[in-house]
């Protein structure tokens, strides 16, 4: 790092949607983030949603400095037209590799998991599955992969990983 590149910040990640009216209550009530900022591009048909957790400290203010310089952003992409689609849409957890997840911390995984049951999300890997049963992973309506932790659980889960310094 130098100095030049002290004040470099990551924003945002961007998924592309399907149905925003899909998308954004299960961002919203599932995950617990807000909206902060719309973009209608009216002549290129798509429209684009900032969302940002809602336990975190309120940054963003809805302007447009403020979308492009808050950290941890979400960005929905919606291209118009595309709810009837009949094209899946491409989650990167499928051949060919390339992305990934998100994830989400959450301070009780147990009680996460157990809402999650509740609302009737799909789960990718339950908690207590796999090799790390310590962490789960759930599915967007578009078929997004979301990871699951509990913060203070990691360190032993993962302390046998951890590279020297």
């Amino acid at each position: 790092m130098t100095d030049e590149t002290d004040r470099y910040v990551l924003t945002h990640t961007m998924l592309r949607i399907k149905d925003p009216a899909r998308s954004l209550p299960f961002y919203r009530d599932v995950l617990g983030m807000r909206l902060v900022t719309r973009l209608d591009f009216e002549a290129a048909a798509f429209s684009l949603y900032f969302l940002q957790p809602r336990g975190h400290a309120d940054q963003a203010d809805g302007s447009l400095s403020g979308t492009f310089s808050r950290e941890g952003l979400l960005e929905l992409t919606h291209n118009w037209g595309s709810e009837d689609s009949t094209e899946s849409m491409h989650s990167g957890n499928d051949a060919p590799k390339g992305y990934g997840h998100i994830c989400i911390a959450v301070p009780d995984i147990a009680a996460a998991c157990a809402r999650f049951e509740r609302l009737g999300v799909t789960f990718q890997k339950r908690l207590g599955e796999g090799g790390m049963k310590e962490i789960a992973f759930i599915k967007d309506p578009d078929g997004y992969w979301i990871e699951i932790v509990q913060p203070d659980l990691m360190d032993d889960l993962l302390a046998p990983y951890r590279a020297a310094e």
